[in-house]
């Protein structure tokens, strides 16, 4: 679940990426390159966990898969995070620059 949860935010960032390829403020290439990452980082430790477990390893129990499915969305709610703090910083439309200094 883990997987199928950061490839599909890593497909939805990628569409809405490419929508808006020559509008580059908000940052949406880092976003869906951070969920490509993540989605190969969970691909690898799939097949890793296949090798171990067999063929256990497409039966989990459904705790297992709800919990799975909770560290997905973890992830995924953390990359979120980390693109606002990036935007925050670089400012492309300078809000917060004019918040801060506004007299």
């Amino acid at each position: 679940m883990t997987l199928l949860t950061s490839t599909f935010a890593a497909i939805i960032c990628t569409i809405l990426w490419y929508k808006k390829l020559p509008n580059k403020e908000m940052k949406l290439g880092t976003l869906s390159l951070m969920y490509w990452g993540a989605s190969l980082m969970w691909l690898i430790d799939a097949i890793f966990e296949y090798n171990e477990m067999g063929a256990e390893f497409f039966t989990p129990e459904p705790l297992d898969m709800l919990n799975d499915f909770y560290l997905g969305l973890s992830v995924v709610a953390l990359g979120l995070i980390i693109w606002l703090v990036i935007l925050l910083i670089k400012d492309p439309k300078g809000v917060v620059k004019t918040a801060l200094f506004k007299r």
